[in-house]
C-alpha cells in the first residue's frame, strides 16, 4: 500500500478572528494537559480540532458555544471527549460536564473511561472526593473538588438524548454525541437552553455524517457552513468537518485521507480499500453505510428502497392516452396527513408499465373533494388504496355509497375499488424489482421523483416495505406508484368493446 496520511486539516472549517496562540485559544493547554498530566498525546488532527475550536475572545468567553465536529467513525473522537472533559473538570473546574448519546451506553462508555483516567492519574484522583463516583444508573457522576477552596467543585454527568436530558440542570458543557441520530428537536431542545445562564458556556456536536432523518445536523451543519463560507450568521457557531467531497468514490485514497484523519497513524489503508470495493460492488445499504461511516459523506437514504440510478435509467417522456382502457389507479396518504398522491399505471406492449401522477394534494380535504371527480374522468378499471396506511382514516370515503346510476354514485360505473392489505410488502418490493429490472417508464415527474428518493425500507422478517416518516419526508407517492404498477400487472385483459351495428351487439 502507499504510504497515505490522513489529513490533520480539516476540508471544511470555521476561519479564527485572529492568530491561535496561547494567549487567544485554550488548545494548546489542553494538549499539555492530555500529555503532561495523563500521558496520553493528542494525536496531529485532534490537537488541530482543540487550538481552533476552543479560540477565545477578547473578553476570555470561548469564542464558539457550539463546535460541530463531523469526522468518520474510528478515528479517536471518544479519546478527544474524554481528555476534554477531564481537561474542563480539573483544570477550569467548569461546574458541570453532561455527556449526552442517543444511545445511553455509548455516553456511559465515554464515561466509565473517564472515570478510570481520572482514578489513574495521581493528581486527579487526589481530588475526588469519598462518594465522588457514582455508577447508580441515571445518576452516574464524577465529582471533583478543588484542593485550594473545597467550595470549588466540578461533575461530569450523562444522559440520554432525549426530551428529559438536561432539564433542570445548569449546564457549563455540553457534549452530544452521535447527533446524526437526532431525527427530532427534542434533545436539542431539553439540554440547549440549560447553558443559557453561562456566559462561559460551551457545546460540542461530534458525529459522522447522517441521511434524511438527521434533521438537527443537517440543520446545525448548513447553518455553521453558511457562516464559514460567507461570514453572515452565526459567528458563535463552529464547524469542523473531516470528509470526502461530494462525488468522491469509496476507493479513492485522497477523498479517504480527508474524512479519516488518522489514516496512516491508527487506521491501515488497506482495512478501509478491502471494505470500500466490497461497498462499490454490493451498492445500495453496503455502499451508504460505507458513505456516512467511513467517508463521512451525506447519503439520502441509508438503506434506499429504490436504486436511484436504476429509476433515473426508467426516464422515458410518454403519457398513458393509448392505454386508457387498461389503466390502474392508486391513492395513498402521507403519515403526517400533510400530502396525498394520485398515480395511474398500464401495461405497455413491450411489457413495461408507464407510471403518470394524476394529481397531488398537500391538503387532504381538498383530496376527498377532488377524487371522485378525477376517478370519473379517467375511469381507471381498478383504483387501489392502502387500509392499512395513513389512508385508513378515509375509509368511508372509499366504501361503496350513492345509488347506481346517479352522479353521486361511488365508485363510478366499470371502476373497481381494491384494498391493497394483506400485499403490501409484496407491492413495494415488487415495485423495486420493477424498477431495478428497468420495467418501469415514468416522465420525470418532480414530486414522483422526491418520493422515490425518500423511500426507505422497513424491513418485517424476510421482506420490506417503505418506510412512512412521520415528518417532512413523504413517501405517498411511491406507494400510489408501487399500488398502481401492482395493479395494472394483475389486470386482466380488457373486454372486448361492445357496439351496436346495423341493429346488432358485437
Amino acid at each position: 500500500m502507499p504510504a497515505v496520511l490522513g489529513s490533520a486539516v480539516p476540508r471544511l472549517w470555521t476561519k479564527p478572528l485572529r492568530e491561535l496562540n496561547r494567549d487567544t485559544t485554550d488548545g494548546f493547554d489542553v494538549i499539555d494537559f492530555a500529555r503532561d498530566v495523563l500521558g496520553r498525546p493528542l494525536d496531529p488532527w485532534q490537537e488541530w480540532v482543540v487550538i481552533h475550536a476552543l479560540e477565545l475572545l477578547e473578553d476570555g468567553r470561548p469564542r464558539f458555544r457550539q463546535v460541530l465536529v463531523l469526522v468518520a467513525r474510528q478515528n479517536g473522537k471518544t479519546e478527544l471527549l474524554v481528555i476534554l472533559a477531564l481537561f474542563w473538570l480539573h483544570i477550569d473546574y467548569i461546574g458541570l460536564v453532561l455527556g449526552t448519546s442517543t444511545n445511553l451506553d455509548y455516553a456511559r462508555e465515554s464515561w466509565e473511561k473517564a472515570v478510570m483516567l481520572a482514578e489513574d492519574t495521581g493528581e486527579i484522583a487526589a481530588e475526588i472526593p469519598k462518594g465522588g463516583i457514582r455508577r447508580a444508573n441515571g445518576e452516574q457522576t464524577l465529582s471533583l473538588v478543588n484542593p485550594h477552596n473545597h467550595r470549588i467543585k466540578s461533575r461530569y454527568k450523562i444522559a440520554a438524548s432525549n426530551r428529559k436530558g438536561g432539564r433542570s440542570l445548569t449546564i457549563a458543557r455540553l457534549i452530544m454525541d452521535e447527533l446524526r441520530e437526532h431525527h427530532d428537536w427534542s434533545a436539542w431542545n431539553a439540554a440547549m437552553p440549560a447553558m443559557n445562564a453561562v456566559r462561559m458556556a460551551q457545546a460540542w456536536l461530534i458525529s459522522n455524517q447522517g441521511d434524511d432523518k438527521s434533521v438537527v445536523l443537517d440543520s446545525v451543519r448548513n447553518s455553521a457552513l453558511s457562516f464559514a463560507e460567507t461570514g453572515v450568521g452565526d459567528s458563535r457557531l463552529c464547524l469542523i468537518e473531516y470528509s470526502a467531497p461530494d462525488g468522491s468514490r469509496p476507493t479513492d485514497v485522497e477523498a479517504l485521507a480527508m474524512a479519516n484523519p488518522n489514516l496512516g497513524h491508527r487506521i491501515d489503508l488497506d482495512a478501509l480499500l478491502g471494505d470500500a470495493v466490497r461497498a462499490e460492488e454490493a451498492g445500495g445499504q453496503q455502499l451508504a453505510g460505507f458513505k456516512t461511516e467511513i467517508m463521512c459523506m451525506r447519503v439520502q437514504m441509508l438503506d434506499p428502497a429504490i436504486d436511484a440510478e436504476a429509476w433515473t435509467a426508467c426516464l422515458e417522456l410518454g403519457d398513458l392516452e393509448e392505454y386508457r382502457s387498461s389503466v390502474a389507479c392508486c391513492i395513498d396518504v402521507s403519515m403526517d396527513g400533510q400530502h396525498a398522491s394520485l398515480v395511474a399505471a398500464a401495461l405497455l406492449r413491450d411489457g413495461r408499465v408507464r407510471v403518470e401522477p394524476l394529481a397531488s394534494w398537500t391538503s387532504v380535504e381538498a383530496m376527498r373533494v377532488e377524487l371522485p371527480e378525477w376517478v370519473r374522468r379517467v375511469k381507471p378499471r381498478k383504483l387501489g388504496w392502502f387500509p392499512s396506511g395513513p389512508a385508513a382514516a378515509f375509509a368511508a370515503d372509499m366504501a361503496e355509497r350513492g345509488a347506481a346510476g346517479t352522479l353521486e354514485a361511488w365508485p363510478p360505473f366499470g371502476v373497481e375499488v381494491e384494498e391493497l392489505k394483506a400485499a403490501v410488502t409484496a407491492v413495494c418490493m415488487g415495485f423495486a424489482e420493477q424498477v431495478a429490472a428497468r420495467k418501469i417508464a415514468h416522465s420525470d415527474d418532480k414530486m414522483l421523483n422526491a418520493h422515490v428518493a425518500a423511500a426507505e425500507k422497513l424491513r418485517q422478517g424476510d421482506a420490506w416495505r417503505f418506510t412512512r416518516h412521520k415528518a417532512g419526508l413523504h413517501v405517498d407517492g411511491t406507494y400510489a406508484a408501487a399500488g398502481a404498477t401492482h395493479l395494472a400487472r394483475t389486470l386482466p385483459p380488457p373486454p372486448p368493446e361492445l357496439f351496436i351495428r346495423a341493429g346488432r351487439a358485437r
